[in-house]
């Protein structure tokens, strides 16, 4: 008999292409998934993985057993999804996904009440860019700036974050007020990563400072918050991240973007009590924080 153990290590490295990336995904020891993928060739008696300078292939007989093992691990999953369904206690773990700067800030303050309300519930965050799928139960709740697409979710839109343009006081006085309707020439710019241009905030950005010069490039929101901080050059923020900061907030020729927030679980999941209490409480929370989030809409509305 096939171990499914192994099976999910074989499929973790076909997609990811090393035994050291299939381990993070897998959350085990380099050493054990190698131990697994020895057992599984022993096992089924043909290599299905073959190594090469570039990472791991999939030999003929992997390629011939790769989407029965695929379709082993739907199930595998739908089973997980139903029995989680049905627990009825209020207590055991839930992975929580966000990217970094929406965990830190908003759902880390929001643990103490559900540790008051819930003791037996034990949270594991996940604060990564990377969408974590909950089909495949990489995480049970995940608090996304983009509405998924897939029809297996449950998807319930708690609030919105809104973005301006900051700078340093320091950076402005040896800058100057920068000219955006004309693009800011002479000044400089915190950019964002290629595989971000798509997003309204920072087509809205490169708009304003088409003319600036790049200060520096991040992927991290915290980091350009850093660099903003720093006087190294104009930032696209979002409110929440620039509140409290040193930073002179700048007007501009056109409203600024807002995205909205959205909870979202797998349909098989909602109704588990446990799942239920966190995105409960992290709606409450966000709610709450909505004058942080969005401010221009909370002063609008008041």
């Amino acid at each position: 008999m096939l171990d499914w153990d192994d099976l999910h290590t074989f499929l973790a490295i076909a997609r990811h292409g090393s035994l050291s990336a299939a381990a993070r995904a897998l959350g085990v020891q380099q050493t054990t998934i190698g131990r697994r993928l020895a057992a599984l060739d022993a096992r089924a008696g043909a290599t299905l993985l073959q190594k090469t300078p570039r990472g791991f292939v999939l030999t003929s007989a992997g390629e011939a057993i790769l989407g029965n093992v695929e379709r082993i691990e739907s199930e595998t999953l739908a089973i997980e999804r139903r029995i989680t369904g049905r627990d009825v206690r209020l207590e055991g773990t839930v992975r929580v996904t966000a990217v970094e700067s929406l965990t830190a800030e908003v759902i880390v303050p929001a643990l103490p009440e559900l540790r008051r309300r819930h003791p037996g519930i034990h949270i594991d965050l996940i604060a990564e860019s990377r969408s974590l799928s909950l089909t495949m139960r990489e995480a049970d709740i995940a608090l996304r700036l983009a509405r998924p697409q897939q029809q297996d979710l449950a998807i319930r839109r708690v609030g919105s974050v809104g973005f301006g343009l900051f700078a340093a006081p320091s950076y402005l006085a040896e800058h100057g007020m920068p000219d955006l309707v004309a693009g800011a020439p002479g000044h400089m710019a915190i950019l964002f990563q290629p595989d971000q241009a798509h997003l309204d905030e920072v087509v809205w950005f490169s708009g304003l400072t088409a003319q600036a010069a790049p200060a520096l490039r991040a992927n991290s929101r915290s980091c350009q918050c850093a660099a903003a901080v720093a006087g190294l050059g104009i930032a696209c923020l979002a409110d929440y991240l620039a509140a409290g900061q040193n930073l002179t907030r700048l007007a501009t020729p056109s409203p600024p973007p807002a995205r909205d927030l959205y909870l979202c679980t797998h349909n098989d999941i909602r109704h588990t009590p446990r799942i239920r209490a966190v995105t409960d409480l992290l709606a409450s929370a966000i709610r709450a924080a909505a004058p942080r989030l969005r401010p221009a809409q909370s002063s609008e509305e008041h």
